[in-house]
């Protein structure tokens, strides 16, 4: 899965309502401490949805931080910046 994490928490619910309107299966979900030890959400989504994620959040003018590709191996978390 992959996790757009955003500068504020206000950039991440606009985006979660932007894209819940145009039908787009993603979840909302609290940054992973392996991004950044500070507060904030992100959203989670299949990478099937990248390009039409990344034209709406461009569209909104919404602030991203990273794109990240997140696995789990086993118990643990791994995270790659991708963008």
């Amino acid at each position: 899965m992959h996790v757009i994490v955003f500068d504020s928490t206000h950039a991440a619910i606009s985006a979660e309502k932007t894209l819940k309107e145009l039908n787009i299966p993603i979840e909302i979900i609290p940054t992973p401490r392996e991004i950044t030890a500070s507060c904030g959400l992100s959203i989670l989504f299949d990478k099937s949805y990248m390009n039409l994620i990344k034209e709406e959040i461009t569209k909104e003018k919404l602030s991203i931080n990273g794109v990240y590709l997140l696995e789990k191996r086993g118990i643990e978390k791994h995270v790659d910046r991708i963008m």
